[in-house]
């Protein structure tokens, strides 16, 4: 098949034929050839990358590929299960990169990578040939992990850790269950996409409960000896839901060691390696993650499931050409979250504009920003900045913290975390 043939390009509708960067430089074509760039993926790593490749260079020809019109995101999905958001206001689509950018929008998903010839094949037989390839395809899910516990099953028992139909799922069996209920949250262990999401969820979840079935609790079933902003959670849930009390409507249970190994789906109860048994009329089970299917498909996955990069240009350890971004990429230990992805991906869209130019790529940092609601008038928060150490990812001392704990500051947070979520989708997608 041609490399972009006619039909995709009357169908899709890609490229604007007039119009301007917006803040960024007007596109002018000259005589030769231009670098083409292809993006695979258009969460907030893949669209922010699309994006600020045309801004630092708008001679150079990207493509996004994503085979959803629309992008739903993780980062407030949770604030839906509280009744804060409606699901609808998770939705964030790709006209403006297309308009006021001009990146070509191609609707389809990635069947293979061709590596040696520089080409990918597309679901529906076209291929597509690139000079760079960046690519941003998130997460999979281990569903080997726990027996019983599958694609399937998950339509029974949601993860809702990929935002959509699996969230509303979610909402709708904690309405359904009897006051006095219980919501069981499987955590994951490490590493995992947004390692506050499944602490913030539970917060959001017992809020919500609080004020609809008084008699309900949470309890949160974690492979691991602590968490992520553990001592600001715990001191929300204090606060709030009584923890730490026999009236508590948040209980945490550390299991490591023990992890869940199995699910018993007739008795709504999941089991641990020692034989521990616990049950729940809700069962959220967030299995092990590992990056995006095509990436082990096409070899640039690591014995542990995530693609190793040169965190200098973000190109995979396997392929030269080929630069990986977001939750599926192993920059540790910048956490894999929305805010990291937004920051990897302007780092790598500088690389590729310098490499495509034969310059030395500009040295690089990366920033991560984390805001979790306890509830709606308590938030909290994590920063860091990152810098090479010796050629490796390291935080710069003195350049991050905590939010403090305090009635004042968690009312101030929980205005922060609204901003920095619209902040984060407009310089992503806008």
């Amino acid at each position: 098949m041609a490399d972009w043939s006619r039909r995709r390009f009357l169908r899709t509708g890609a490229v604007a034929t007039a119009g301007s960067l917006s803040a960024c430089q007007t596109w002018t074509i000259g005589g030769a050839a231009r670098a083409r760039v292809v993006v695979v993926g258009g969460g907030f790593a893949g669209a922010t990358a699309a994006k600020f490749i045309r801004c630092y260079d708008p001679t150079i020809d990207v493509t996004l590929i994503e085979p959803k019109s629309a992008y739903i995101t993780c980062p407030a999905s949770n604030w839906t299960l509280a009744g804060l958001l409606k699901p609808a206001r998770l939705l964030v689509d790709y006209r403006d990169l297309v308009d006021r950018y001009q990146v070509r929008l191609i609707g389809d998903r990635v069947a293979a990578i061709d590596a040696d010839r520089r080409k990918l094949v597309l679901a529906d037989g076209d291929s597509l040939r690139y000079d760079r390839l960046v690519l941003a395809p998130g997460i999979d899910f281990d569903w080997q992990a726990i027996a019983g516990y599958d694609a399937e099953m998950a339509e029974r028992f949601p993860h809702a850790w990929q935002a959509g139909p699996q969230t509303e799922l979610l909402i709708r069996q904690i309405q359904a269950m009897p006051d006095g209920g219980r919501v069981l949250i499987c955590a994951p262990p490490d590493p995992y996409r947004c390692p506050p999401g499944p602490y913030e969820r539970a917060s959001l979840i017992a809020f919500w409960l609080k004020q609809y079935k008084p008699r309900a609790k949470v309890v949160i079933l974690d492979p691991k000896p602590s968490f992520s902003k553990q001592k600001l959670f715990e001191s929300g849930w204090r606060r709030h839901f009584g923890y730490g009390t026999p009236a508590a409507s948040i209980e945490w249970l550390s299991i490591a060691n023990n992890p869940v190994v199995r699910l018993e789906a007739a008795g709504r109860a999941v089991v641990t390696d020692f034989g521990d048994r616990f049950t729940g009329d809700v069962l959220n089970i967030i299995p092990p993650q590992r990056a995006g299917r095509i990436a082990a498909q096409a070899g640039l996955t690591d014995a542990g499931g995530w693609c190793p990069v040169d965190p200098w240009t973000s190109r995979s350890r396997f392929n030269e050409f080929i630069h990986v971004i977001g939750d599926a990429a192993d920059y540790a230990p910048i956490p894999k979250s929305a805010f990291a992805a937004n920051s990897e991906a302007k780092v790598c869209a500088r690389a590729v504009v310098d490499l495509l130019n034969g310059r030395p790529p500009t040295e690089p940092h990366w920033l991560n920003t984390c805001y979790s609601l306890i509830a709606p008038d308590h938030g909290i928060s994590v920063a860091m900045v990152y810098r090479l150490n010796a050629g490796r990812i390291a935080p710069l001392p003195g350049a991050g913290g905590v939010s403090a704990d305090s009635p004042a500051a968690a009312a101030l947070e929980a205005g922060y975390a609204v901003a920095a979520y619209r902040n984060l989708r407009k310089d992503s997608f806008e």
